[in-house]
């Protein structure tokens, strides 16, 4: 398709992963949320924000005009090799170093509501974008 390159595609496609990942992060909440009562279960949370935005940052590095740098061996690295967002995963992670209650359960409810609160308010606004520019799409198909 036309709009996969360049900024409107890689838009299009970060907008579609942050979906995904709104969608697995809603689930590990819920996960938390059911073993409230649950003695010893630690509570997860979802990162890809911070990846995503390192690895975009990282094609800022990579300079067109740096003398290039000569690999006379396949173990020696570029100097400046941008992180290819494409293959950036969101991780989950356990919380094992913090402790709510004297049986080693680590769920506040009250956080966790606001995290659902606040994944609900993401992922609508993410929804928005993207059937936003999904019909722009479509209107730009059909002038052409």
């Amino acid at each position: 398709m036309i709009f996969d390159s360049g900024n409107f595609g890689k838009t299009q496609y970060l907008i579609e992963r942050s979906l995904d990942v709104e969608s697995m992060r809603r689930k590990i909440i819920a996960d938390n949320m059911a073993n409230a009562d649950t003695p010893h279960f630690k509570r997860s949370e979802v990162t890809f924000e911070a990846a995503i935005k390192n690895a975009l940052k990282s094609e800022d590095y990579v300079r067109t005009d740096a003398i290039p740098n000569k690999m006379t061996d396949a173990r020696h690295m570029e100097f400046f090799q941008a992180v290819d967002y494409h293959n950036i995963k969101p991780k989950v992670h356990l919380d094992y170093l913090t402790s709510m209650r004297n049986d080693g359960n680590n769920v506040d409810p009250e956080r966790e509501t606001q995290d659902m609160l606040e994944n609900q308010l993401r992922y609508q606004a993410l929804a928005q974008i993207f059937s936003n520019n999904d019909r722009l799409i479509q209107t730009v198909m059909r002038v052409v």
